[in-house]
């Protein structure tokens, strides 16, 4: 099955290298080109795309809001956004991630660590920037959350199994990590992470490391418990 990916960067230079590395990779082709956040909202309405790969900083309309209406519309449920920028502590990132984005990689991004990314990102997984730490994302999200912030009423749904799960999700672990550390097979830890996403209405892992430090499950430097 073929990955249609969209382009969504106002340098015209940067989609076209990207568009040489894509289409040159078996079972992947990009499917349409966005110089804007507008555009790219309407592209991925019309293209059928899979996975978008969305510039942080464009015209007309940035890729945080773009990201917004995408991941926010019930008919783009399968859509999956990927954010490209030129730094890996940059303050939107983390804006994106709220916003719905699956996670973020440096524009400088090797070809195999792109079609990789890619392929991890559609395949519903979450992925972040190998140079970016999970302190610094959690950081950023620490300092989004307001003390006054209510918590989310549907964490009481969520039993203490997924969310001893849900803490070891957004320390990083795997599923094959979190299985060894629980004695749990892999196919268990799978079950619960994805019932916690869809009580908590999460698209993937990286909602869920959101939703953590958000709710203070979790804070910034904290051990491995």
């Amino acid at each position: 099955m073929t990955i249609r990916v969209l382009l969504a960067d106002d340098q015209a230079l940067i989609r076209a290298g990207f568009k040489m590395i894509i289409d040159a990779e078996p079972g992947m082709e990009v499917a349409g080109e966005a110089g804007d956040g507008r555009e790219a909202v309407t592209l991925a309405h019309t293209n059928r795309v899979d996975v978008v790969l969305m510039d942080i900083r464009m015209p007309h309309m940035d890729g945080i809001e773009a990201t917004r209406l995408i991941c926010d519309d019930q008919n783009l449920a399968g859509v999956r956004v990927l954010v490209l920028t030129t730094f890996d502590n940059d303050d939107n990132v983390v804006l994106c991630l709220q916003a719905g984005a699956s996670g973020f990689l440096g524009k400088n991004v090797a070809p195999t660590d792109l079609v990789n990314a890619i392929r991890v990102v559609a395949a519903g997984e979450a992925l972040l920037s190998p140079k970016a730490t999970r302190g610094l994302v959690s950081r950023f999200v620490e300092q989004a959350r307001t003390p006054s912030a209510p918590r989310m009423p549907e964490l009481d749904l969520v039993t203490d199994r997924e969310s001893e799960i849900l803490v070891l999700v957004a320390h990083g672990l795997s599923n094959d990590d979190i299985a060894r550390r629980l004695h749990l097979s892999p196919l268990t830890v799978k079950t619960h992470v994805n019932r916690t996403m869809i009580k908590l209405n999460a698209r993937d892992r990286a909602q869920l490391v959101v939703i953590a430090y958000r709710n203070a499950l979790l804070h910034p430097g904290d051990a491995l418990p």
